[in-house]
């Protein structure tokens, strides 16, 4: 699933990023706020977090052209959070309205509960499946042949994006932006390491050759 964080205040839009990548979200930000609507329509989000105080545009007025032309969810994250606010946030189409400062379980518990609303965010979006692999993204386990087995959070989070990217050779250099973006550093090996226990955790459910390695370009399952 996709979320798009349309927010200015950069601390605020990369604590966002990376609490919706912590949580197994695909994410896409906004940081130039202009034809912001068309940047929605090429990202094609299943939900947005949109500010009310935007550069150059209202909020409120944005949601009115998003929803001219798409049907994605929109939740409102402001720090005006009075009621007038509120009420306009939803009779402009917002399906919800939180106030900063949020508290991230509260906020990831909204943006599940307004996914299910909306026919997204059930279990066909968390569990994945791919030539008898399956993945759970939400109980971080694997299973095969009728065997399974637990996974860290970022074994998780690298079987979850190539699953999403399933025929495709994913570089290396996107699997490390994906993992560790918010890193100052990060050892090249650190990947080659992750990897590896993915493959004896495959092996434990006895899947083998499952995530192929393409020399000088990445990985493929």
């Amino acid at each position: 699933m996709k979320i798009m964080i349309i927010e200015d205040e950069p601390k605020i839009r990369e604590e966002l990023a990376a609490l919706l990548r912590n949580a197994l979200y695909q994410v896409a930000l906004v940081t130039e706020f202009v034809e912001v609507t068309q940047q929605v329509q090429q990202a094609k989000p299943d939900l947005i977090l949109l500010d009310i105080h935007l550069p150059g545009i209202d909020g409120h007025q944005l949601c009115g052209e998003i929803r001219r032309t798409m049907g994605v969810p929109i939740i409102f994250l402001t720090s005006d959070n009075s009621v007038m606010t509120e009420t306009n946030s939803i009779l402009m189409g917002g399906d919800d309205f939180i106030a900063k400062p949020y508290h991230p379980s509260v906020l990831l518990a909204r943006i599940t509960a307004v996914l299910k609303r909306s026919g997204g965010g059930g279990k066909e979006e968390t569990v994945l499946e791919h030539k008898g692999v399956t993945l759970d993204v939400r109980s971080y386990k694997i299973a095969a042949n009728g065997f399974d087995t637990e996974l860290s959070k970022n074994e998780c989070k690298l079987l979850h994006y190539l699953f999403l990217h399933k025929g495709e050779v994913v570089p290396r250099l996107d699997l490390i932006e994906y993992l560790w973006d918010n890193e100052v550093f990060i050892d090249d090996n650190a990947l080659s390491v992750t990897m590896t226990r993915i493959r004896a955790r495959l092996a434990d459910i006895e899947v083998t050759n499952f995530v192929e390695t393409k020399r000088g370009a990445g990985y493929k399952i």
